[in-house]
């Protein structure tokens, strides 16, 4: 039995008992799961520090971690697959990536209660039970954010110090106008002339120390500038060395997790006889009518997962798989800074921001290949009956700032992976790091305007592609990434972008380095991992991947890449780049754009058509929405075309075959209905 003890905190109906097609209404669980960890367990020995951790009476390590449920009221009427999403620094992410769900109240977003919380229903709809758990004790609980409480390490009755880094960027990811900044843990001492605090224009340039009389410790967890009220200046790297305290035993979060979803899905009642949440109250039953459970992870949750996977916690320790498919989306080659002490899992390595601490470390992928500094070799799934079936999909951004290319080739970049049979890799073209809808496409502290191309869309079909390969042994379609064997994986350097006025082009990619001390780093780093980036056509646009409509069909060029404005020859971030085509052959010579206008490329609806036919293999679907014949007249002013199904058939004409269609109304902020026809078609030469 998985040693744990749950307590429910409220159990109320979800978005007022609304129906959910044939799952019916759903309920909201919330509650805590207190777990305990005995050292000694062979399946958690690989938790750093938890042998330093407090142990109770029975000589076990306890912790705590808040949990949420989304499950049918009726558990019968569950599709009998649990979906885990890896809460990202607290927040649940699957609406908004797999459901097109807002976030512009993070507190609502959180905590859903509305159907629109929801997004369009894709889960609910399906039956899923959704489930989401805290795993990092330093994750925000505001905006009822999930978070954990782990033990702190100890030696000799009292908390472990150490001498750490921590590194601090105004502008970009430190919250705050740069009066005050919140360290990660703190201070033994609060005396400056015990710490050291610098700061640097770029990654590679040498460090200018502060005096320690120009700043001060405000508490044991906080610095300033002096005299008070200055400014730390934006866009530069900041770094402070002290000596710190409180390390927690984050790695407990593996094993937070691995416990959980293990009881959730195979025991009856927790140690107290607690009954499983999945069960119904007061059912005569043992069954938790889970038969599945799949992991959904963005970013920081994706490589979660692959370390989750690395640590070998997918074996509940009684020989149980704990997921049966994980979906990683937008994770590069990295796993977490978790599993170290005064580990800092908020961190994410790119070329101008945190870009030593540990993320990037030897297996990279799921094939076995030899790490060329180490000698090492291994995989991240090393062939236990417990692995699970496996997706894994990045944007171009993964490939430009986090190594992605290293997931399916060998480290030194010369050749294509062998994949695993359970493995699937797939590159969304064109796509940004947090791609999807409702993106800010202003530039922000970026050259360019940034990429508003969502990868939701593709993330959505391989979601389902990844529950009919784990429920009817219906595999996905074959890997699709940048390859070297066909020359689509190439060198950042040799990158040749459209010479377009006032579109700032990427200085190179940010490089891979093998694992350094992240507290007294290298003066000087000499040896890179042999990352590629994706080949492109002559509109600057990505050639290999999953290439979606905006991608095969384009009014514009898309990158997963963009520069920032105080520092143009560093990459921004995790943000890309759209630049649009102009709209006519005037326009487009006036401005010196190289690339065709809209008019040259798409002259009218038949040239249009022709390209679509052209991009859409034979047996491909496509969904084109328009307004209804019923529909608004005029959009923003403009003149609209409105089309039913049939006068939308004709216009593609023979080339394609009406599958189905729905219409749908959209409730504008202003409360006015906007109707909507979406109209499924495949390309004909096969059977929809």
């Amino acid at each position: 039995m998985t040693n744990l003890e749950i307590e429910i905190d409220a159990v109320e109906p979800f978005a007022e008992g609304r129906i959910f097609g044939e799952s019916g209404s759903y309920l909201r669980i919330r509650g805590t799961a207190k777990g305990e960890l005995d050292p000694a367990a062979p399946q958690n020995q690989v938790i750093a520090d938890l042998d330093l951790a407090p142990r109770n009476a029975r000589g076990l390590v306890e912790y705590e971690t808040d949990f949420f449920i989304l499950r049918p009221a009726d558990p019968g009427r569950t599709n009998g697959v649990l979906v885990y999403d890896v809460t990202n620094r607290g927040r649940k992410r699957l609406f908004a990536m797999l459901e097109d769900a807002s976030e512009d109240s993070p507190g609502a977003a959180n905590d859903p209660k509305t159907a629109e919380h929801a997004g369009i229903g894709f889960s609910l709809g399906r039956g899923y039970t959704l489930v989401w758990s805290g795993w990092d004790p330093g994750a925000p609980n505001a905006n009822n954010g999930l978070t954990a409480r782990f033990p702190t390490a100890m030696k000799n009755g009292r908390p472990i110090t150490g001498q750490i880094r921590h590194e601090f960027h105004i502008g970009t990811r430190t919250p705050g106008k740069g009066d005050i900044v919140r360290l990660n843990y703190p201070a033994v001492s609060i005396a400056t002339r015990e710490a050291r605090l610098t700061f640097r224009d770029r990654e590679g340039d040498a460090r200018t120390e502060i005096p320690t009389g120009a700043w001060e410790f405000t508490d044991a967890q906080s610095i300033r500038l002096l005299p008070q009220g200055s400014l730390l200046a934006p866009f530069k790297i900041y770094e402070l060395w002290y000596e710190a305290t409180g390390s927690k035993v984050l790695g407990i979060g593996f094993a937070a997790v691995r416990d959980l979803v293990s009881f959730l899905r195979w025991e009856a009642t927790d140690r107290n006889r607690t009954p499983n949440p999945m069960i119904a109250e007061g059912a005569r039953t043992d069954d938790t009518g889970i038969r599945h459970a799949l992991a959904f992870g963005v970013s920081q949750s994706g490589r979660f997962l692959r370390h989750f996977l690395e640590l070998g916690m997918n074996d509940d320790g009684h020989g149980r798989r704990v997921f049966d498919g994980v979906l990683s989306h937008v994770a590069g080659a990295g796993k977490v800074f978790a599993n170290h002490r005064f580990g800092m899992p908020g961190r994410t390595a790119t070329q101008h921001e945190d870009r030593l601490y540990p993320e990037n470390w030897f297996p990279f992928g799921n094939a076995v290949t030899t790490d060329p500094f180490s000698r090492k070799s291994g995989a991240i799934l090393q062939g236990r009956p417990t692995d699970p079936l496996v997706i894994e999909t990045n944007s171009s951004t993964e490939y430009w700032q986090k190594g992605a290319s290293l997931v399916h080739t060998d480290p030194i970049g010369r050749s294509d992976a062998d994949l695993l049979p359970n493995v699937r890799v797939y590159m969304i073209a064109g796509t940004q790091h947090g791609g999807r809808p409702g993106v800010d496409p202003s530039p922000g502290p970026c050259v360019n305007p940034r990429n508003p191309h969502s990868a939701t869309p593709a993330l959505r079909a391989l979601f389902l592609a990844l529950e009919e390969w784990v429920r009817n042994g219906a595999a996905p379609p074959a890997s699709r990434v940048p390859r070297v064997g066909d020359g689509t994986a190439v060198a950042a350097e040799s990158i040749e972008m459209p010479a377009v006025p006032g579109f700032a082009v990427a200085p190179g990619a940010n490089l891979i380095v093998p694992p350094v001390d992240w507290v007294d780093t290298p003066a000087r780093l000499d040896n890179f991992y042999g990352t590629a980036v994706c080949a492109v056509d002559a509109d600057g646009n990505e050639i290999a991947g999953i290439r979606l409509p905006s991608i095969a069909v384009p009014l514009g060029t898309y990158t997963g890449w963009n520069v920032y404005r105080a520092q143009p020859c560093e990459l921004c971030d995790r943000d890309g780049s759209f630049i649009p085509f102009a709209r006519t052959k005037r326009e487009r010579e006036a401005a010196g754009d190289p690339r065709p206008s809209l008019e040259e490329r798409y002259h009218d609806r038949d040239a249009y058509v022709a390209r679509l036919k052209k991009a859409v293999r034979s047996g491909g679907h496509i969904i084109i929405a328009t307004f209804a014949p019923d529909g608004p007249e005029r959009c923003s002013g403009l003149p609209v075309v409105r089309y039913d199904p049939d006068a939308l058939a004709r216009t593609l004409g023979l080339g394609f075959e009406l599958v189905e269609s729905r219409r749908h109304d959209h409730m504008t902020p202003g409360g006015n209905t906007q109707r909507f026809q979406f109209s499924r078609f495949v390309r004909q030469g096969t059977k929809a």
